[in-house]
C-alpha cells in the first residue's frame, strides 16, 4: 500500500463496546468449531510487517456467507508487552514474539464461531483472528534495521491491506475488536480502521480486557507510568497514539494495572483467598477509580459498558462469549449484539459487590 494507512484521527474511538475487568490472569488457549488456515499477508516481507524475531505477521480467516457476506469481525489477539532488548529477545523464543510457533491451523470459536447457537448475530461473518508478535498492542514502528524488530503497525497495516483486497472494502456493518493488549490496540486503532471503510453504515470496536487506566492517586502509579513510557519509547509508537489523547495527557498515562513488585501480589492475583485485607482495599480502590474514568470516557449513550467484578481476564474467546454476566439479564453476545445493532444502548457496571470474586463461570 504506497499511502500508509492512517490509524489516528481526532477521537480515541466511535462508539467502543469497552468490557473491563479489575484483575488480569493468564487466558485459555482458544478452543472451538471451526477450523482455519494460517495466512500470511502478501506484502508482510516488503512492507516489514514482521515479528519481534523478523518472521512475518500472519492472520487467520474464514469467508462469509449467506447475509453476513458483506460483513467483517476482526479480532486483535493480545498478549502483553516488552519494553527492552532484553525482555524482546526473550519473546523472540516464545509464540508472543514469532509467527513460527503459530499453529498452522486453528479453531475459531466464540466470537468467532460459525455455530449460529453460539454466535447468532455474526456467525456468517467474515471472521478474522490476528496474531500477536510485536508485543507493543500493534503500534511499534521503528524503521532503523533493529533486532528485535519493532513494526506492531506495519502488522496492523499489512493486515488490513490483504483483508481489504479480500473484499472487506465493500464491508457494509464491521467490527473491530481484541483482547488485552489487542483491546488497547483496537482502541487506538478504531478511527484509522473507521477511515479504511468510509462506505460502510455501521463500524463499532469492542475492546475487551483492554481499558487500562493511570489511576494517579493509587499505589504503583509511577510504575505503571514508567512502564507505559518505556514501551512507547521502546517501540516507536508515539506516532500511532490519537492526537486529540497526547494533546490532552502525556502518553505515558496508558498501561494495565500495576500493584507493587512485592511477591505477596503474585501470591494474591493467583489466588484471591489468601490476599490480605490491604490487598483487597487495593483492588477496590483500582475499582472505584477504573469506573470512575469509564463514567468520564463513556459520555454518550452510543457508548457501550460491561463492568463485572469477576475475577478473570476476558470473554471473547475464553468460553465468556455466550454466558450470563453477574450484572446482566442476557447473555454478553446478546448484550452485544444489541449495542451493535443499535436495538438499545448498553452500559451496566454490576454494583453488588465492590469485591473481586473468583468466577470460572459468569452465572
Amino acid at each position: 500500500m504506497e499511502k500508509r494507512i492512517q490509524t489516528m484521527a481526532e477521537h480515541w474511538f466511535i462508539r467502543p463496546l469497552i468490557i473491563c475487568f479489575l484483575m488480569m490472569t493468564m487466558s485459555s488457549q482458544v478452543r472451538g468449531s471451526d477450523w482455519t488456515n494460517i495466512i500470511t499477508p502478501k506484502t508482510a516481507i516488503s512492507n516489514g510487517a514482521v515479528c519481534l524475531d523478523g518472521s512475518p505477521a500472519t492472520y487467520y480467516f474464514r469467508n462469509g456467507s449467506g447475509d453476513g457476506i458483506d460483513n467483517w469481525l476482526i479480532y486483535l489477539e493480545g498478549g502483553g508487552w516488552c519494553t527492552s532488548n532484553k525482555g524482546c529477545l526473550e519473546r523472540t523464543k516464545i509464540y508472543t514474539g514469532t509467527s513460527t510457533l503459530k499453529p498452522k491451523r486453528m479453531y475459531f470459536t466464540d466470537i468467532l464461531s460459525e455455530d449460529q447457537t453460539i454466535n447468532p448475530d455474526f456467525y456468517n461473518w467474515n471472521r478474522v483472528f490476528v496474531a500477536y508478535c510485536d508485543s507493543s498492542s500493534y503500534l511499534g514502528d521503528v524503521e532503523a534495521n533493529t533486532y528485535p524488530n519493532r513494526r506492531g503497525a506495519r502488522i496492523f497495516d499489512s493486515v488490513m491491506e490483504d483483508l481489504l483486497d479480500k473484499g472487506m472494502k465493500n464491508a457494509k456493518n464491521a467490527i473491530l475488536s481484541g483482547g488485552s493488549a489487542g483491546g488497547l490496540g483496537t482502541i487506538l486503532h478504531c478511527d484509522g480502521f473507521r477511515s479504511l471503510i468510509p462506505k460502510a453504515s455501521r463500524v463499532k470496536c469492542l475492546s475487551d480486557a483492554g481499558f487500562f487506566i493511570h489511576a494517579k492517586n493509587l499505589h504503583g502509579a509511577q510504575e505503571r507510568e514508567r512502564f507505559f513510557a518505556n514501551m512507547i519509547a521502546y517501540h516507536g509508537a508515539t506516532k500511532h497514539l490519537p492526537a486529540s489523547c497526547t494533546t490532552k495527557m502525556n502518553a505515558n498515562l496508558l498501561r494495565e494495572h500495576y500493584f507493587s513488585n512485592d511477591p505477596t501480589w503474585t501470591n494474591c492475583i493467583s489466588n484471591l483467598k489468601v490476599c490480605t485485607p490491604t490487598q483487597l482495599q487495593t483492588m477496590k480502590d483500582f475499582r472505584t477509580a477504573l469506573i470512575k474514568t469509564l463514567r468520564e470516557v463513556a459520555n454518550s449513550p452510543s457508548t457501550g459498558i460491561l463492568v463485572h467484578s469477576c475475577y478473570r481476564h476476558g470473554h471473547f474467546m475464553d468460553q465468556g462469549w455466550c454466558t450470563t454476566s453477574p450484572a446482566l439479564r442476557k447473555k454478553i453476545n446478546q448484550a452485544i449484539a444489541d449495542w451493535y445493532f443499535d436495538r438499545r444502548s448498553f452500559q451496566e457496571i454490576d454494583t453488588h459487590t465492590e469485591s473481586p470474586r473468583n468466577c470460572t463461570k459468569l452465572t
